[in-house]
């Protein structure tokens, strides 16, 4: 599942109207916090020029402090999460925003003295000066974690609501892996095929027979246990299927010929349950299952963290018409759980499911 990272200001036309709006708020609190201050009853005496060039300097000021709080915030969003380390965070952002924003007035004040002559250099030639200039950088400073931390709630609130839906499609598919598991276990000839089976291994070898049972017994207790399960250990799944594949040579006989071959190592991986059984059932359900001629299905890894079953291609000669709901849950799975999915390989002679394995990390 790809992660929502949408925030508040991603278009050109919010940033225009948000950077106007802290310019605006960077001279109303400059006026609220000093109303008497010698700059305003002769603010507008002043020439015409001077004042839109005054402005033009304010906008360039708010909008470089807007891009590099919100630069700053993404940032951080992906090395030090509010969800993780909320203390560690305040403080770094905290620090980079007042960083950003003194060397901003810096660069500003570096243009005037050097550029445009100003006098009084970078702090001012009286003391009134100075104290505009220590007041503008404070209430630059304040609007830059403004302006963070309504890009941080946004982000989060984006998320949350990304978590939210990405729960509910998830749910929605175990809902129907739940539906195909309870399908199968009272799906009247998947029961009394395997009864049938067994009533013949009982007259014939009672070990044979017994050994049936337990076997068909281990197949509804784990689906039982583990069908609610989002993710289950590699190694459980690939237990689990011995015992299918227990059932299905007791009823196909030399017809089909798994061979599996796992590394130690890759078996603690993890995957949704039931995926290998419903791929090993598929197998069978599109291809032929003859002595003469057994379909072969191999079960092994890649140094990727790749697991691939692997089945020769012998179509039956009337082919039943395929719904695909068994490959689609797989896929709706993986990407749920991991954004990643199943790639299909197809040849004149070989199908292959290519499934990435998941760490519990993801």
């Amino acid at each position: 599942m790809q992660k929502n990272r949408e925030t508040f200001l991603n278009n050109t036309g919010k940033r225009v109207v948000f950077t106007v709006s802290a310019c605006f708020l960077l001279y109303l609190v400059s006026f609220i916090l000093d109303p008497f201050s010698k700059f305003w009853p002769a603010y507008f005496d002043r020439p015409r020029l001077e004042i839109m060039g005054e402005w033009m300097v304010s906008l360039v000021l708010c909008y470089s402090i807007s891009e590099s709080s919100i630069f700053i915030s993404n940032k951080l969003n992906k090395y030090i999460p509010w969800m993780e380390h909320p203390a560690r965070r305040l403080a770094v952002e905290s620090l980079l925003c007042l960083v950003s924003t003194l060397f901003i007035h810096f660069m500003i004040g570096l243009f005037f003295t050097t550029v445009l002559g100003e006098e009084g250099g970078l702090f001012g030639s009286n003391l009134d000066e100075r104290k505009w200039i220590i007041q503008w950088i404070v209430i630059s400073f304040l609007i830059a974690l403004m302006i963070a931390a309504i890009n941080s709630g946004n982000y989060l609130i984006n998320n949350w609501k990304n978590e939210a839906l990405r729960a509910n499609q998830l749910n929605q598919v175990v809902m129907e892996i739940e539906l195909q598991a309870l399908k199968l276990q009272i799906d009247p000839h998947f029961v009394f095929n395997n009864l049938s089976v067994l009533s013949e291994l009982i007259l014939r070898d009672q070990q044979l027979g017994y050994d049936y049972a337990e076997n068909f017994s281990k197949i509804y207790r784990y689906m039982l246990i583990n069908a609610k399960k989002d993710l289950i250990y590699l190694e459980d799944e690939l237990k689990f299927l011995q015992s299918y594949i227990f059932l299905i040579k007791q009823r196909v006989g030399d017809g089909v010929e798994f061979a599996i071959e796992v590394d130690k190592e890759a078996k603690h991986f993890f995957m949704p349950p039931l995926t290998l059984q419903l791929l090993v059932e598929n197998a069978l359900k599109h291809n032929k299952t003859t002595k003469s001629n057994p379909l072969r299905i191999k079960i092994y890894n890649n140094d990727k963290e790749e697991l691939i079953v692997e089945n020769a291609l012998l179509p039956i000669e009337k082919p039943i018409q395929s719904s695909g709901i068994g490959i689609k849950n797989i896929t709706k799975r993986f990407v749920l759980l991991a954004a990643k999915q199943p790639v299909i390989v197809k040849d004149e002679s070989t199908f292959k499911v290519i499934i990435p394995l998941i760490r519990y990390d993801q």
